[in-house]
């Protein structure tokens, strides 16, 4: 946790939550002292829970500028990904009891039939397809008399 003399912010991450995602935080093997992952990774949370730009949010989370590269890192290299693997339990359910013998779809299956994919070429739905903006066309202008 950050140090705010005693104050734990509701948007932080607590002991727990960072005990898991720690390890799988990317250690610079040189160059300058990084400002603290910890204190980063805080940042970042306050960011997507708030929903303010990178600029705005509070300088006790470092510069601006290092916590937006981290998260960029972050999500392309697929941190946050297997932490969120990591952290979710896997949840399984029982078959129901009245005999039959499907299995129960888990909680996150679609509950209706899926969109068929579009035609080739089609324009989505809502629009004319239409790539541009095209010039409207103007009368020619009358020939000047001498």
């Amino acid at each position: 946790m950050v140090d705010h003399g005693g104050v734990i912010r509701h948007h932080e991450l607590t002991g727990q939550d960072w005990e898991l995602l720690a390890p799988l935080i990317p250690r610079a093997a040189t160059g300058r002292p990084r400002v603290s992952d910890q204190q980063v990774v805080n940042g970042m949370v306050y960011k997507i829970r708030t929903g303010i730009s990178w600029r705005d949010r509070p300088k006790r989370y470092g510069p601006w500028k290092t916590v937006y590269t981290r998260f960029h890192h972050y999500t392309q290299t697929g941190v946050f990904a297997q932490a969120l693997h990591k952290s979710s339990p896997v949840r399984t359910r029982s078959a129901p009891s009245t005999g039959s013998s499907r299995p129960t779809p888990p909680s996150s299956a679609p509950t209706s039939t899926p969109t068929p994919p579009a035609e080739k070429g089609a324009a989505p739905a809502g629009q004319t397809g239409r790539s541009r903006l095209r010039p409207i066309p103007r009368p020619a202008a009358p020939a000047l008399r001498r």
